[in-house]
């Protein structure tokens, strides 16, 4: 881990703030909206609709963020370039991948996949609800489908958040609740 911190984002016990509380608003808030709209689709349609907005918005802020937020919370601070990604897969297949404070590169990927797959669920929900959307058979499908690529993607995402836990013994589900990591 080559990451340089400030003495400011250390605390007493060694541990680095890394998310700030708008990362972790953004991150529990979409889990939370995205998780009520797939199971209230079918019987309470307007809380459906309104979280959806809930998840566009989130997506709005979290771009804004992404540029203007915190060190780790800035886009330019971890989405990688593909050869600093291709080295990083190599080195997971041999289990040999380096430990990130903030997202590593496999992660950093997944996270772009998710803010697009939460905004094309979004969009494609709120045109279903336009006179040019409403009835369509195709954008349905679109809707549909991306929320069963999405539901795959956070079982790997979250599987993925296991693995690097017991890799690099830490326990990175807490550290989105807490905001830190281990130095």
């Amino acid at each position: 881990m080559t990451d340089t911190l400030k003495a400011s984002t250390v605390s007493q016990d060694g541990r680095v703030k890394v998310w700030d509380l708008a990362v972790r608003i953004f991150h529990w808030g979409l889990v939370a909206a995205f998780f009520v709209a797939y199971f209230t689709a079918d019987d309470y349609r307007d809380i459906h609709e309104w979280l959806g907005y809930v998840v566009l918005g989130l997506i709005a802020c979290r771009l804004v963020w992404g540029v203007f937020g915190s060190r780790y919370a800035r886009f330019s601070d971890f989405v990688p370039k593909p050869k600093r990604l291709t080295d990083y897969i190599r080195l997971m297949l041999k289990g040999r991948e380096p430990r990130h404070l903030g997202h590593n590169p496999a992660a950093a990927i997944m996270i772009l996949f998710l803010l697009l797959a939460n905004g094309v669920i979004g969009i494609s929900g709120w045109l279903l609800t336009t006179d040019w959307g409403w009835g369509s058979g195709m954008l349905e499908k679109v809707h549909e489908i991306s929320v069963n690529i999405t539901l795959v993607a956070i079982a790997l995402h979250v599987g993925a958040a296991i693995y690097e836990s017991f890799h690099h013994k830490e326990n990175l589900i807490r550290s989105m609740f807490t905001g830190y990591k281990r130095r």
